[in-house]
């Protein structure tokens, strides 16, 4: 048998050299009409991939610029998630954008934090909270009558532009979208978590889409006037939680500010559950923080201990990187200044690697006590039990 010419080696499809091509064009232009064009072809490649399932290609694609070209990959990225997001449909003779918009909840509880279907009368006093304080005035609304975990959200591009397309169509009907979840994925359990509410705005096209589009309006005050109100209709669905709601915005951008916010909420979050269970004043809580490494630096963990028992860890987070953040952002001193405004004064800031290992029994993270031993938390039996002093 003949050898072959040429060694054997992957090919780059047709599809995915087109949209290296494309995003890089966009990444090089130089004038907003040229953006446009290349914005157009790209935008339609994606949407076409997006809509027929074919997923890998984009993930080819985006792969093959995060090792080449760092800007080309940024436009492609953001074309994705921009036509995963939204779509033009026409109703009745006009056309109209339809965008996906997530509402975060950040909340945590002591008991599990709810995800559930949502009863029709809570619906309907979201979306009149929905409308009142956060759409524009032609907005057109479907939600989908679900509170949703992170780990319930569409798993990939594709399965978000599906959702967009289908609650767009229920907006334009006046319907509200009721979803099957007996094959819904049970989620973990997590003292601090996030809720999303999931919603599609339609508008006529090119028109406002939220409240701080308009002339008048202002995105600081839809945020305050939602969180207050918006926050009063979700309370039936979080019993027994302690809750934020986040302003609703496009679902990617939302989802991303989401886990921003929630990593300086499950700090405040774990000092008052140590004061509710435990019914120790943040005082006598020493806090060690380090920063775990496989790599490059992952993440940093907290590890918490009482004073009376400093060798142990009682409690930990997790504060994950998100983005471009690595040890030169300013992640360190923002844990330290959300604790001390919390009341705890003793923080301990690791300078040295920790490995990115977990336990290799359960899978659980280990957290770093003071003196800088990685440890399991183990909550102390006879504090554990005491009744709890403050209610949420």
């Amino acid at each position: 048998m003949k050898r072959p010419r040429f060694g054997s080696r992957s090919r780059v499809s047709r599809d995915v050299s087109q949209l290296s091509w494309l995003a890089t064009g966009l990444a090089e232009s130089g004038g907003k009409l040229e953006d446009a064009f290349w914005e157009a072809r790209l935008g339609a490649l994606v949407e076409q991939l997006l809509a027929d399932g074919n997923e890998e290609e984009l993930t080819a694609a985006l792969d093959r610029l995060y090792e080449t070209n760092a800007q080309a990959h940024d436009e492609l990225a953001d074309m994705v998630e921009s036509r995963a997001e939204s779509c033009l449909i026409s109703h009745q003779g006009q056309d109209y954008d339809v965008l996906l918009v997530a509402a975060p909840v950040l909340a945590w509880s002591r008991f599990g934090i709810p995800t559930a279907n949502i009863p029709a009368g809570t619906l309907a006093a979201l979306k009149a909270q929905l409308c009142g304080h956060v759409l524009a005035a032609e907005a057109r609304v479907a939600v989908v009558d679900f509170l949703f975990s992170p780990d319930q959200l569409p798993r990939s591009y594709s399965d978000t532009y599906r959702l967009t397309n289908e609650l767009g169509r229920c907006a334009l009907a006046g319907q509200d979208m009721a979803l099957d979840t007996r094959e819904m994925p049970e989620t973990n359990r997590f003292l601090s978590d996030t809720r999303y509410l999931l919603a599609a705005i339609a508008v006529p096209r090119h028109s406002p889409l939220f409240y701080w589009h308009e002339v008048e309006g202002n995105r600081e005050v839809a945020r305050q006037q939602w969180r207050q109100q918006g926050g009063a209709a979700l309370e039936p669905l979080l019993t027994g939680c302690a809750y934020e709601a986040l302003l609703p915005d496009a679902y990617h951008a939302a989802c991303r500010q989401a886990d921003k916010d929630s990593r300086p909420y499950s700090l405040r979050a774990s000092v008052a559950f140590l004061q509710t269970v435990m019914g120790v004043e943040p005082a006598s809580l020493r806090v060690a923080i380090g920063p775990f490494h496989d790599q490059r630096l992952e993440e940093y963990r907290l590890g918490f201990s009482l004073h009376s028992q400093a060798d142990k860890v009682i409690h930990g987070v997790v504060w994950a990187l998100i983005g471009t953040e690595d040890e030169n952002s300013e992640s360190v001193a923002e844990m330290e200044a959300v604790l001390r405004e919390c009341g705890v004064t003793d923080i301990v800031v690791h300078d040295h690697r920790f490995p990115f290992e977990f336990c290799d029994d359960c899978g659980a993270p280990l957290y770093p006590n003071g003196e800088g031993e990685l440890m399991h938390t183990e909550m102390p039996e006879e504090q554990a039990e005491q009744p709890p002093r403050l209610l949420h």
